[in-house]
């Protein structure tokens, strides 16, 4: 059959030319719509230009094929090789392309908008500024292939293979990439915002000035790839691997990379505003300095010695310890539970439940935190529910006014300010303790109140791993309530009878700066 024959038998109605061996024809510019080529041999055909919407190509051959402009509106191509075929600007959405062969085809503009390519075949293929919105490529061989501009908006490319891809300058928003292969892709200025990349392997990636703002990056394979100047504001990067991967000037404000290996990366320059320093491993790093202003507008920079940026990126989580000298029993767990979530409700800084260790002797109750400048007023409301309280609350408030500005501790104008805005963060959250309603929570129990009128001390240990002991009962550690004789009438008046003895001035200072992580 030859290519007026076959026009000849479409004209009259007929459909069916499966398997018809039609190479090297000239059918362009052909309506064809509707037709039935499944299992056909078209190799080296020209059909630029026709109208093959709704065709049946099923397993067609189509090598070198042209079809430049071509409608393949909903055709069906599924299984068919199209190596080296020309379809530029063709228009394929909707086409179901299902493990289609399409190496090294010229896809420059086409729209593959929805279209199934899942499992297809497309390494080297040139797609550069396809339109591919929402299109299905799961599990596709995209190795190597050329889609530099191209869309691919909410595009499902889980699983895919994109290694050496060239990416950049990509629309790849709301993408799904989860558990892709993109080692060595380029994807520089490409945007990703709130793209789906868990698992993705993204190993010596080129992810220079791309944006990522809100894509999830849960276990994310980094390693080696180029973040310098990329947007990863908002970015999930849990677990994310990172090791020798630049960040330098990355915008990493309000990220979550708790858990994250951050070893031999470079961070010089970084965005890190409100970004967790904590349960990170971050070894052999090299960083000279980072902007912690809330806009990334390089108000407030750090800079730090090669030892201070070890120490900054490895910090500890702050915490606040309560060691009360008597071991929890279940009466004082439940009551002090119930005290907790009163507060919790009238407090959003005591959200986050303790966690209570309890020995034959003593039970440690520990706050973890975010911010060491937050420290003060957890300790303050956390010790509520015991006798100690009032004492312990003093005993902050004098902490706080011994580093004011006005006693000649040398801070600095901008620590001082900072110091400043802290005692009036006190002040308001003391007030605000104030108009609480906590309703006692009571057992008729004797060991329940002995619990909570029991020695206690209170520790604060900062991110750099200084500690601070802001109360230390005089009757510590004695145990008054075992001996014989000893009452809580008279425990009341050693309770009463305490004194704090306040740490070096220096001491405190030196607490205090390492809030705001300022050097010498």
């Amino acid at each position: 059959m030859d290519a007026e024959e076959l026009i000849a038998k479409y004209t009259a109605g007929e459909r069916d030319f499966t398997a018809i061996l039609l190479c090297e024809a000239n059918l362009s510019r052909i309506d064809l719509s509707g037709a039935n080529f499944s299992e056909a041999i078209l190799s080296l055909t020209n059909m630029s230009g026709s109208n093959l919407s709704n065709a049946n190509m099923r397993k067609a051959k189509l090598n070198v094929a042209r079809l430049s402009g071509t409608n393949l509106h909903k055709a069906n191509l599924s299984g068919a090789i199209l190596n080296v075929a020309n379809l530029i600007r063709a228009d394929l959405r909707e086409a179901q392309l299902v493990e289609a062969t399409m190496i090294r085809s010229e896809l420059i503009r086409a729209n593959l908008s929805s279209a199934n390519l899942s499992g297809a075949n497309l390494s080297e293929a040139d797609l550069r500024e396809a339109t591919l919105r929402e299109a299905n490529l799961e599990q596709a061989d995209l190795s190597g292939a050329h889609l530099r501009g191209a869309c691919l908006t909410v595009a499902n490319l889980e699983r895919a293979n994109l290694h050496r891809a060239d990416l950049s300058r990509a629309d790849l928003r709301g993408v799904n990439l989860c558990n892709a292969e993109l080692r060595q892709a380029n994807l520089s200025q490409a945007n990703l915002s709130g793209a789906d990349l868990r698992g993705a392997n993204l190993r010596w990636a080129d992810l220079s000035g791309a944006n990522l703002t809100g894509a999830d990056l849960d276990e994310a394979r980094l390693s080696g790839a180029n973040l310098y100047g990329a947007n990863l504001n908002n970015v999930n990067l849990l677990n994310a691997t990172l090791v020798h991967a630049d960040l330098t000037q990355a915008n990493l404000i309000h990220a979550d990379w708790v858990g994250a290996d951050l070893t031999g990366a470079a961070l010089t320059g970084a965005k890190i505003y409100a970004v967790s320093r904590f349960d990170l491993k971050a070894d052999d790093i090299t960083c000279d300095w980072v902007d912690l202003s809330p806009n990334g507008d390089r108000s407030h920079i750090q800079r730090f010695t090669p030892e201070e940026s070890q120490r900054f990126f490895n910090a500890t989580p702050p915490t606040v310890q309560i060691i009360v000298d008597r071991p929890l029993d279940p009466d004082a767990n439940f009551i002090l539970a119930a005290t907790y979530r009163q507060i919790a409700r009238q407090y959003s800084g005591l959200s986050n439940p303790p966690s209570i260790e309890v020995n034959s002797r003593r039970t440690i109750i520990s706050f973890r935190i975010d911010q060491d400048d937050q420290l003060f007023l957890t300790a303050f409301v956390a010790i509520i529910p015991f006798s100690d309280a009032a004492f312990t609350q003093k005993n902050l408030i004098t902490l706080i006014k011994m580093i004011q500005p006005q006693s000649g501790n040398s801070l600095g104008v901008r620590v001082s300010n900072l110091v400043v805005q802290l005692n009036v963060t006190l002040t308001k959250t003391i007030r605000k303790i104030g108009e609480m309603k906590i309703q006692p929570v009571r057992l008729d129990r004797e060991s329940v109140s002995s619990f909570f009128q029991s020695p206690t001390q209170t520790v604060l240990a900062n991110s750099s791993g200084d500690s601070l002991m802001v109360h230390y009962h005089p009757d510590f550690g004695r145990n008054l309530t075992n001996l014989p004789g000893v009452t809580k009438t008279s425990i009341g008046p050693a309770i009463k009878a305490q004194r704090f003895t306040t740490p070096p001035l220096n001491t405190v200072v030196e607490f205090v700066k390492s809030f705001y992580q300022i050097g010498e």
